[in-house]
């Protein structure tokens, strides 16, 4: 087993982080950040308390191990909720010319309980980049992790800009785009865009225990898409809820009235209001969606194109080549495929001005096309 190279051994890319940068924990996120970083030659420093999970992080190319005379620019702490206050107070401690920040999904307790405990808080602030996967594990790493995603900076009044430049820094470096947000708001627009969504993915989910077995094979991508989270670490999903809960526990009640209505209408779906309440509900949930915004924070709509794919490899990859070689980009893509299905359905977006070139392009190629739409 050998360490991953020092970063001169990297090619010379350009960056804003100068490093050392000392990554504390070498799970997903953390893994990323070194494969990232090292991608722009920036030295990574890697620790963790599970011996296993450094090796698997150094040996997949995140970075090295720690050594005597370390002095980080800045310290990336990439642990689990409950521990993160205690360890970025002990990386304070350790490293006092470094800048920390932490990238737990939770920003309002870390820095309360940081300044309760007397911390030099000047030297920290929460970062949270809004990506992730539904597996875990340094094995899971991946260097493009963060490319175009949201990663919010969470400012507070006793951070320097100079100090907090150091942690956009990074976000830049691994090619996400920064959101300042302060404390506060993020854990409420977290607790609507991330923590809610996964207890109704888990929820949906779990009332598929009592799904006839036969009726599962009818899944198609509705119930898919909205289970498709529900697949997660409970021990973490315990630590985010019962670290945001106050903000969760409003948007959890409001969905219950929301059912309640819902409920009370089907007990007399023909009744006096009913289909009303029924058709509110549904116009509601198209009103939210139409908040969403786009790719790149926009609003813009894209034309969605929708090919068949024979169940055969390297189909996909086929398809996306060729898409490729033609200059068209990308905006989005959606798979469908049902077990035992011998076509499945990808579905991509693409700027408007481009749908009917694709469909044209597609189509003198051979590929089928189900439906197009802007």
């Amino acid at each position: 087993m050998t360490d991953a190279p020092a970063p001169h051994d990297a090619p010379d890319i350009d960056r804003r982080l100068r490093g050392p940068v000392r990554v504390v924990g070498a799970g997903l996120l953390g893994a990323s950040i070194g494969l990232a970083l090292r991608e722009k030659g920036v030295d990574v420093v890697l620790d963790d308390v599970s011996p296993a999970a450094l090796a698997l992080a150094v040996d997949y190319g995140a970075g090295r191990r720690p050594a005597p005379g370390d002095g980080p620019e800045l310290v990336v702490v990439a642990v689990p909720p409950d521990v993160v206050a205690a360890v970025v107070e002990r990386e304070l401690a350790a490293f006092p010319d470094a800048v920390v920040t932490d990238v737990a999904s939770v920003k309002s307790g870390p820095l309360a309980s940081l300044r309760a405990a007397g911390a030099d808080v000047s030297r920290y602030i929460g970062s949270h980049p809004m990506a992730g996967r539904e597996r875990s594990g340094p094995t899971a790493a991946r260097a493009d992790l963060f490319l175009g995603q949201p990663w919010v900076i969470a400012g507070h009044d006793d951070i320097s800009y100079q100090r907090a430049a150091v942690v956009e820094d990074l976000a830049l470096d691994v090619g996400a785009t920064v959101v300042p947000m302060d404390p506060e708001s993020h854990d409420l627009a977290v607790a609507y865009v991330s923590h809610t969504p996964q207890l109704v993915s888990t929820l949906m989910a779990a009332r598929l225990r009592d799904a006839p077995a036969g009726s599962l094979g009818l899944a198609g991508g509705g119930v898919r898409d909205v289970t498709r989270i529900a697949a997660s670490d409970p021990g973490l999903w315990v630590q985010i809820i019962g670290a945001n809960a106050s903000r969760i526990r409003p948007v959890l009640a409001d969905l219950r009235d929301d059912l309640d209505r819902v409920l009370t209408a089907l007990d007399d779906p023909a009744g006096s209001g009913s289909p009303r309440a029924i058709a509110e509900t549904i116009a509601a949930g198209n009103r939210g969606v139409e908040r969403l915004p786009g790719k790149h924070g926009t609003t813009k709509r894209f034309a969605q194109v929708v090919v068949l794919v024979d169940d055969t490899p390297g189909q996909i990859a086929a398809l996306l080549t060729f898409i490729g070689e033609i200059g068209i980009n990308l905006e989005d893509m959606r798979l469908e495929h049902s077990p035992g299905a011998q076509i499945g359905i990808v579905e991509v977006s693409v700027v408007p001005e481009q749908e009917q070139r694709l469909v044209e392009e597609l189509e003198g190629r051979g590929w089928r096309i189900a439906a197009a739409w802007a």
